[in-house]
């Protein structure tokens, strides 16, 4: 049994899917885009179900990728149930989706979620009354608290045993709009061919809006014929309500949504908590930016001491792992070179990645989970105007810091191909994890934590004036911001376990294999003493900025997982105690190098996706030339400093 969770952003229903999903959760695109959905197969109450987790929307509109993409795969693939994740205190708001939802034919059951935050709200619903409003089963749930969840999925069993005698009835529209609808829906039941494949309604519906990807369906067969009655019927719908086509139909789902709202909700006096006057605090005008450069402060601090601590115990053991290799193997065979390197691999992974790692993807899931990230967004819009950006581009760039890949696909919500553009550049220059494990395990390691802090103060200036420039050289009006900023939650501990894990995972499977096998390929290019004729070829690099030629190979596997570079590093250095090999400012010219130049392989594929290849190039080129530009710069000037 395959089941859909749809619901708009901030609705809880990445909370619902994590409650639910085993630990074999995986993230897949949707076919032929970037557009990622979490899948997992969960067993509830003695049935087996195929969990598709979709990305948030606000409609099934083709005016943005993901929510197009969203409506086209509900529609290729045989779904079972939809389950409709609404967020109760914004139920008129999100009501409109249900109806989009309706008209595809499939089996649904709405989730009210966040009752607690509605009746905190003073918003009392009916749900009986809302249930035979929409025609199907309606269940309360707090997700966060695990509350109704279990409930939500024995309707969700029940509503699938009945079939398609549980597929809600589409709710008409006014009379003269529904008979235009209906006029339309009857021409394409007799005339065009692929009927079968999209719901009659929902299709006359969307060709009626003039959407984008079922205006080009009309191309083929006999869709010349439909596509002049789709001209005729929107003319008439524009001749009725003097207003564009696509806009009629929008603001009748708006009123039908809102009728259905003043029919099952009652408004009461909302109950005034501590987060009211949190919010008063954490988002004023002055203070706010005070509070933001604490949290982050202390994120980092707690980082590093965790981080710093673990370290040292673990490279410990793994340092009298590898002399103890001594004794057993001769230090001059292959086998000494690739046993040595598997255990470098492995040691890196363990004693230098995970330690900072781990507690930076806890830290950023409680602050993404209590939603402190939207506040953020909120508290940098006049920044992001002022370097000419649209102040939702602060959305890609705080993803950055967990990973650049999603960051820069998730410039595709910016309105303008420049804002685009930009913000995908500046969002590839973000210290993503990977390069913040080199930034703890490195310069927070031997230089303190202030230090790491001021590189990444240092990258922020830097971004600012990197988009300053793009945005004088492409110069366009940014309209402003309408953010939504989500009530504050207490993170549950279960869903910062499952979502961390998650995020760990993909290093577990994806990063430290390549970890592993980068260090081996590298011992065998010692070996064979192959590593001296690349770092002989990078010699002017790095002697240019001032580093020991060994270290060239290192900025090679680097491009591959920014991890690599650290991992590679104490094994060309030949041990972990990096300071008895480098000073301090060649610690810092590294570093730096590595935070700025090319962007992993990963990030490169999803730039040349975004925008396309020449765009890719650039920002190797751009890049590539800041980060030897500020490495030189250090090498120069550091010893100043330190």
């Amino acid at each position: 049994m395959k089941i859909a969770l749809i619901g708009q952003p901030n609705s809880g229903k990445s909370t619902i899917f994590n409650a639910v999903a085993g630990y074999k959760s995986v993230t897949s695109n949707l076919p032929g885009t970037t557009v990622e959905y979490m899948e997992s197969r969960v067993r509830l109450n003695g049935a087996v179900y195929d969990l598709v987790d979709f990305p948030g929307t606000y409609s099934l509109s083709s005016t943005n990728e993901a929510e197009a993409e969203v409506g086209k795969y509900l529609l290729s693939q045989k779904f079972d149930l939809i389950i409709n994740i609404i967020d109760a205190s914004q139920l008129g708001r999100s009501l409109p989706l249900t109806l989009e939802l309706i008209d595809l034919g499939i089996p649904m059951i709405v989730a009210l979620n966040m009752m607690d935050e509605a009746s905190r709200k003073g918003i009392e619903i009916e749900v009986d009354a809302l249930s035979e409003l929409l025609n199907m089963p309606v269940q309360t749930t707090v997700a966060s608290k695990n509350l109704g969840v279990r409930d939500l999925f024995v309707n969700a069993k029940h509503v699938i045993e009945e079939g398609k005698k549980s597929i809600p009835g589409s709710i008409p529209c006014q009379k003269d709009v529904e008979e235009i609808i209906c006029e339309l829906e009857y021409e394409i039941k007799q005339n065009f061919a692929p009927k079968v494949v999209y719901p009659s309604r929902f299709l006359a519906i969307k060709l009626l809006e003039d959407d984008e990807y079922y205006q080009s369906i009309l191309s083929h067969q006999n869709g010349h014929m439909l596509s002049d009655k789709v001209r005729v019927l929107q003319n008439k719908l524009v001749q009725l309500r003097g207003k564009p086509q696509d806009s009629v139909l929008v603001l009748e789902r708006h009123a039908m949504a809102m009728d259905i709202y003043g029919k099952v909700v009652k408004i009461g006096h909302p109950h005034s908590d501590w987060r009211e006057k949190l919010d008063h605090i954490v988002m004023h005008r002055m203070g706010g930016y005070f509070i933001l450069i604490t949290i982050l402060l202390s994120f980092f601090y707690i980082i590093f001491e965790f981080g710093a601590l673990l370290e040292g115990y673990l490279l410990t053991g793994f340092e009298n792992l590898q002399q103890s290799l001594s004794g057993v193997l001769d230090q001059n065979s292959i086998w000494f070179y690739l046993v040595q390197s598997i255990v470098w691999g492995i040691s890196g992974g363990i004693a230098i990645v995970l330690p900072y790692l781990v507690p930076f993807l806890i830290g950023l899931t409680i602050l993404e989970d209590a939603g402190y990230l939207p506040r953020v967004a909120f508290l940098m819009d006049s920044f992001m105007h002022r370097i000419g950006l649209h102040g939702t581009s602060i959305i890609p760039a705080v993803l950055g810091y967990g990973c650049n890949v999603p960051a820069v696909m998730a410039t595709r919500i910016l309105p303008s191909r420049r804002d685009k553009i930009i913000a995908a550049v500046i969002s590839s220059m973000i210290p993503c994890s990977a390069r913040s494990v080199v930034i703890f395990g490195l310069v927070a390691f031997y230089l303190g934590p202030f230090w790491a802090f001021a590189i990444y103060l240092f990258n922020i200036v830097v971004i600012s004036l990197t988009g300053k420039v793009l945005s004088w050289l492409m110069p366009e009006v940014s309209p402003g911001m309408i953010l939504e900023i989500p009530p504050y939650r207490w993170p549950s501990s279960r869903v910062i376990f499952r979502k961390t894990w998650f995020r760990i995972k993909e290093f577990i499977m994806v990063a430290w294999p390549i970890l592993i096998l980068g260090s081996v390929v590298l011992g065998m290019l010692e070996y064979f003493q192959l590593d001296k004729l690349i770092n002989q070829g990078l010699s002017p690099l790095t002697a240019l900025l001032g580093l020991p030629a060994v270290v060239g190979t290192t900025l090679i596997f680097g491009v591959l997982r920014k991890e690599l570079a650290l991992i590679m590093l104490t094994q060309a250095l030949g041990t972990t105690q990096i300071l008895t090999v480098l000073s301090t400012n060649q610690v810092l010219v590294f570093t730096i190098f590595i935070t700025f130049y090319i962007p992993c392989v990963a990030t490169m594929a999803v730039l040349s996706r975004e925008l396309n290849r020449s765009w890719m190039i650039l920002v190797v080129m751009i890049t590539l030339i800041l980060a030897i530009l500020f490495s030189f710069m250090f090498r120069v000037f550091g010893h100043l400093i330190l």
